[in-house]
């Protein structure tokens, strides 16, 4: 492991796919597992912090083969670290471990898809690309059932419910899949021009996801709580909300993103596996295997492309 990296307080490893092969070492991999179990705010049911497990766990029994997009993507060059066992000093203190070894990793080059854990981890990798993109601009495409625009909840600015707050004068903030918001959060949306799609425009066809594509910038950090699918799909996660996202039309909607924009890393956060549910674990694993893809993609057709 990374010198710098190796100070930190890592758990037992685990592989994403779970394959007989050894995975390449951090030096060589291009794309790079981060499982971070860390829960500290959440606000209804808890859980998050066994999520990264449970989708390394399910994503052994992943088929490698996508007929969809007729290839096989483990060869991606795929790298898992063991998971990263973030402070118990506060959030703010965790966060800024996070930050830390989220901005070694880019330092090596990597493309970083990171398992939580709590939504309050986006904030550290999406600040981290601001800060490597310079005088570009960053949008953050946001799936999820909450605005997460609090500037303060229970007592902390640090909680889960504050991170797109945390960071929305930063980056041009695309929300999608929203259904569940206070006053305050709509008003913010509305003085700020955030180009909000809510859960109920899911039904009108594909005309949202033009919307979404239309309003991302060149470079987008992806950033994916798992509330935002419909808790029939996704009944595991801490604040399930009726309504929301479903698995063919998001799957459309990554695939315009992946290839028209450069994605720069990705997270996928708040899922509470439930004890003898597998469906949800295993919903995220593949979400995450074709993820790898569309990132493969979209990289093969931009180097083609010059």
């Amino acid at each position: 492991m990374d010198e710098r990296l190796a100070a930190l307080a890592w758990g037992a490893p685990a592989s994403f796919l779970g394959l007989p092969e050894p995975e390449p070492p951090l030096d060589d991999a291009r794309v790079v597992i981060l499982p971070v179990p860390y829960e500290a705010t959440v606000s209804y049911m808890g859980g998050t912090r066994f999520g990264p497990r449970r989708i390394l766990d399910a994503s052994r029994y992943i088929e490698l083969y996508d007929h969809e997009l007729d290839g096989e993507f483990h060869t991606a060059g795929i790298h898992t670290l063991p998971e990263l066992m973030l402070s118990g000093a506060g959030p703010e203190a965790a966060l800024a471990e996070l930050r830390a070894a989220y901005d070694r990793l880019l330092e090596l080059g990597k493309f970083v898809i990171m398992l939580g854990g709590e939504h309050s981890l986006s904030a550290p990798p999406i600040e981290a690309h601001v800060a490597r993109l310079g005088s570009r601009s960053l949008s953050v495409l946001q799936l999820d059932a909450h605005g997460d625009l609090r500037p303060e909840y229970e007592g902390t600015p640090y909680s889960h419910a504050c991170v797109m707050y945390r960071v929305h004068r930063q980056v041009t903030l695309v929300p999608v899949g929203i259904r569940a918001i206070t006053s305050d959060e709509r008003q913010l949306m509305r003085a700020r021009g955030v180009p909000t799609i809510f859960a109920h425009e899911l039904d009108a066809g594909d005309e949202w996801i033009e919307r979404t594509v239309a309003a991302l910038g060149p470079e987008v950090y992806v950033t994916i709580d798992v509330d935002y699918f419909d808790p029939s799909l996704v009944p595991a996660t801490g604040t399930p909300e009726p309504g929301g996202g479903q698995w063919y039309p998001t799957l459309r909607l990554l695939d315009r993103v992946f290839s028209e924009r450069t994605v720069v890393g990705v997270d996928v956060v708040e899922l509470a596996p439930i004890p003898g549910l597998v469906a949800p674990d295993f919903l995220t694993a593949k979400l995450v295997y074709k993820l790898i893809a569309y990132h493969q993609r979209g990289r093969a057709a931009r180097s083609r492309r010059g």
